[in-house]
Formats: C-alpha cells, structure tokens, sequence
C-alpha cells in the first residue's frame, strides 16, 4: 500500500500549498508501534481528512474539494473501479448556498395596539430563504403544538384551528406516546413542513424549548448565524423541497418563547410542560406577526465520490455503501479555534468505508456488486445522498439495500458495535451472522429517542425503498464499563464543534474491527440468494418501500 499511497499525498500536498494563506503549525502526533495495518491505513485517512488544511470539508469548498480528490486517489489504490458521472469517480451535485444577510431580518409581534420586537440573533434567527431574497409577510398567528398530524394514531394538533393565511407557531419533536419509528418521521421538518402547505400557512416560527436548550444552547447556533444552508438545485435554477409557499420561517429561542405564547389564559413554561405530558393544544394567538427575512442566494456545486467493485454473478444489482466526506466547515471561534474538523463526524466513518473497501477489493468477487459512495453535505441536510438515492449512475432498481456509516463515536476501547435500524428489514439475519463472523458483539440502540434512523444518509435511501442499516460504535467496555458517559461527553461538548479534531484518543483498532464488520456485512448482502426485503407492517416499508418501483 505504501508505494502507490505517496502520489495521493505528493498530489494533495501541492494542491494544499496553492493557498495564499499559511500553512498552520503541525501538531504533534503519536505513532503506534504495536498497530496493525489496517488501524494504520484508518488513523492516516482520518489525519488527513481531519487536518486543518482542509479548513472542515464544508460542502461547496475547496477544502471539501480537497478531500473528494483524496477519496477518488484512495479508491483508484485500492483497485475500486469509478462509478461516477462520464468515467469519472466524481458524480456532479447542484445546489444553492444561502446566508442569512447581518441584521436581515424582523420579528415584531403586534398585540393590543403594541409592539414587541425579537433582536436578531439573540432572540430568534430567520432561516434561510431559497426562494425569494427579501421576504416580508404579516399574518394572524396560530399555536399549533408540535405541528403534527398523524390520524392512525388519533393525533391532530390543528384539530379547532385554521391555519391558512396564517403564521404557524409549533415546537420540535412529536408526541413522546409515539413508536420510535413514527416519532422519528412526525418530527421531520420536511413531513411538518408538507402538512402545513397542505393546509394552506403562509410562515412558520419554531419556539425552542427548554428541554432543547439544555441540550443544545441557543448561544451556540446563534453564534454560527453567518453559516451558509444549502438545498439541491433543479435544471431551471430553482431550489428543491424549499416549500416556496411558507414565504418566512424562523426560529425563537427557549428564552423569548414568552414574548409569542404567554397570552391570556396561556404560559410558555407551561406550554413545555403540557408537551411533555402530552396535552398540547392548539389555539389561536392574540394579534399579528411581522416576519422577514433576507437571504443572499447563490448556485454552488459540490461532489459525490463513487466507486464500484464489480460482482462474479449477479452484477447488475449493487449493494450501496455510503459515509459523508463533509463537515461543517469554519464557524464561531471557541477557545481561539474556528476550524470545525470533524474527525468522528465524519472522517473516520469514511476511513472505516474505504478499509471495508479494501478489503473486499482483496476478496473473491462477491455475486453482487459493490458500490462506495463518499457524499457530499450531509450536515446540510443529506444532500448528497438524495441526489445520489434520486439520480443513482447505476440503475435505480439495481440498488438492493445501503449499508451507511457515521460518526461512530469510537474514544473508548468496546467490543460491541451498534447496528441502528435491524428490525427494520430481512437485512437483520445478516448483520447478526456478519457480527458472529468478526467476532463483534451487536447491542441496542442506547439512544432510541434520538431517531437516529432518520438522521443520516440511509434515510435517504431508505425514502427511495431501499432497506438500509446505520452502522454506529457501541458502548461496552472490553473490561465490562459502560461508556455511555464517554460518549456522551463527546456529543455535548465537541460534537459539531472544533474539539472533534484528531487530538482525541481515537480507537483505531476499534474502527479496524468496525471496518472488517461493515465488509463482511457486504459480502452477506450481496451473496444471499434473496434481495432485502422491508419485514411484513414495517412502517418504514409501508411507507417508501415501493418507491423504488414507482419513481
């Protein structure tokens, strides 16, 4: 590996020195002696993915640029042949970039012949509008809890109210009664967004909660307000899924929730309880909404890295394996650093692909196919992997299950992995007989609140009816400890922030056993006799599993 590995370096080290800007001081790093290749391999993609040269790999950048040309050299190593757009590794994916303008934006709440003023920023932010510049509306404003209409399990929070012309106010999540499953769909901003334009709103404003804010504090995204969004881009330059007809949506923080909801008869405070309890309910609110927004609109394009290992048999159907190449880029400086690099999230997660990879590129052919496909702007909203489960260069039909990787949170030595989404499909079978193979243990999602299903790439392809399983590190020492805390610690204090950066003690004989199961759950995938099928009232299958014959 050592002799065809240095041109990728040679090419990626005179690219990076093109920059006017100088080059950061290298840290320090640490070299295991007793490692094994295949740890190695992992620990030398990560460094360089995760370095600060490649200012975190946002979607659209050069920096992400840089490490598509470091995926498609390392798939040209390993021997994967390119499966992208014209004979290339690279699939080209269009989209718009849009930044909120500084002070761009108005929240004024008229009520009883007054007016009450949110300030930008620190009280709410407007999202970033596609479709219009400079969007100003002023509506009635209705409360309709967390916006969710679900008739199959009797929930209809717009049950007495009229929300159209209206402006739509509504906490995140669904019912805590809900299955994980629909609780995860419900709480998707898409599925609220598409009951509201049914019904006919013309905004939207999302209050946080407090419960959000412990979690996730307002001060921390709003100090990222400048960070650019981006959605896919049609032929004729217009954005999709951009809900064109809620002209202005913006979000409140936990703390001015007041200003909006605490009205005659009603309390914010007690509106978060009543959420929790499941007694939410709508109601009309007192007066009108002036809500604007402005928006700097520009088309960008970023890129897929796609590579395939042909099968000895029926290779024309594929098993997909994905992991996203971007991060979140440069934001808010914290503690002076304000490179977000992404080392767990998500430069080991495609270290961990490309290892699986070469491995099954050193295998007999297995009957099916093998896709690989590092995506672009996942963080903005699984971009790159909608566009790919949409536009496949390889038949759709072909495409039998996805097998995704990310952010595995890999900081303590375990001897389980976690497989999210087993109980969804014929795949479970598999992955159980791939685990006894590699001699890991599957344990339970920890965390099934969190609807991670729904929350990384395989949803992408699981909206196109392909069953899929998300591969995520696991929480039981090797000495029998419990890690849960460690990983916890990661979530809140360096997740999607500049202390996820190779610094920490990462695993990388951990991510070489995840490597090996991830490529032994492909080699079951593609050489069962049968394609994964979505288990018999599934809700996932019930609701995408023929799209895939339909689109």
């Amino acid at each position: 590996m050592r002799t065809v590995a240095l041109p990728v370096f040679l090419i990626l080290l005179a690219a990076c020195q093109r920059t006017t800007a100088p080059a950061p001081p290298t840290p320090r790093e640490t070299y295991d002696a007793n490692a094994g290749a295949d740890a190695r391999r992992i620990e030398a993609d990560v460094r360089f993915l995760a370095d600060d040269l490649l200012e975190g790999r946002e979607a659209g950048t050069r920096g992400y640029d840089l490490a598509a040309l470091y995926v498609a050299q390392r798939y040209r190593a390993i021997g994967l042949a390119p499966a992208g757009d014209d004979g290339s590794y690279y699939q080209r994916v269009p989209m718009l970039r849009g930044v909120r303008v500084d002070n761009g934006g108005e929240l004024l709440i008229l009520r009883d012949g007054s007016q009450q003023s949110l300030a930008f920023r620190e009280q709410f932010l407007p999202a970033v509008n596609f479709n219009e510049s400079d969007a100003r509306i002023e509506a009635p404003v209705v409360f309709v809890g967390q916006g969710v209409y679900a008739p199959e399990l009797k929930q209809d929070d717009f049950a007495g109210v009229d929300v159209k012309g209206r402006i739509a106010v509504l906490f995140g999540g669904a019912p805590a009664r809900f299955d994980n499953d629909r609780r995860a769909f419900y709480s998707s901003t898409r599925t609220k967004n598409e009951e509201l334009v049914r019904r006919g709103a013309i905004g939207v404003i999302q209050v946080q909660t407090d419960d959000e804010e412990k979690q996730s504090p307002w001060t921390r995204a709003a100090s990222n307000w400048s960070r650019p969004s981006m959605r896919l881009r049609a032929p004729d330059g217009k954005g999709l899924d951009t809900f064109p007809q809620l002209r202005v949506t913006a979000n409140v923080s936990a703390a001015s929730a007041a200003a909006l909801l605490s009205v005659a008869g009603h309390d914010a405070a007690k509106l978060f309880q009543d959420m929790r309890d499941g007694k939410l309910r709508a109601f009309d609110l007192p007066g009108t909404v002036r809500l604007s927004a402005r928006t700097t609109i520009t088309p960008v394009e970023s890129r897929n890295v796609v590579a395939r290992l042909e099968g000895s048999g029926r290779k024309d159907e594929h098993v997909v394996f994905s992991a996203h190449l971007d991060h979140v880029g440069v934001g808010a400086p914290v503690a002076g650093d304000a490179i977000y690099n992404g080392a767990l999230d998500n430069a080991l997660g495609i270290a961990v692909m490309l290892e699986a990879a070469n491995r099954l590129a050193h295998e007999a052919p297995a009957q099916r196919s093998l896709l690989f496909v590092a995506v672009t702007a996942e963080e903005k909203g699984l971009l790159g992997a909608t566009w790919y489960a949409q536009h496949p260069t390889v038949p759709r039909e072909s495409m039998i299950a996805n097998v995704n990787m990310d952010m595995p949170v890999l900081l303590a030595p375990t001897r389980d992995v976690v497989p999210i989404g087993l109980e969804h499909s014929t795949l479970q079978p598999l992955v159980q007989q791939a685990a006894k193979e590699a001699g890991v243990e599957l344990s339970p999602d920890p965390q099934p609140e969190e609807t991670v299903f729904v929350r990384s790439d395989q949803y992408a392809f699981i909206r196109a009816g392909v069953p899929a399983v998300y591969l995520t590190g696991g929480y039981r020492g090797r000495d029998g400890e419990d890690v849960k805390e460690i990983n916890k610690a990661f979530l809140h204090q360096r997740y999607h922030q500049p202390g996820d950066d190779v610094s920490q003690p990462i695993q990388y004989g951990d991510a070489a056993r995840l490597a090996l199961l991830n490529a032994r759950i492909g080699r079951q995938i593609a050489d069962a006799p049968e394609r994964p099928s979505w288990n018999a009232g599934d809700f996932f299958g019930e609701k995408f599993g023929q799209a895939a014959s339909t689109q």
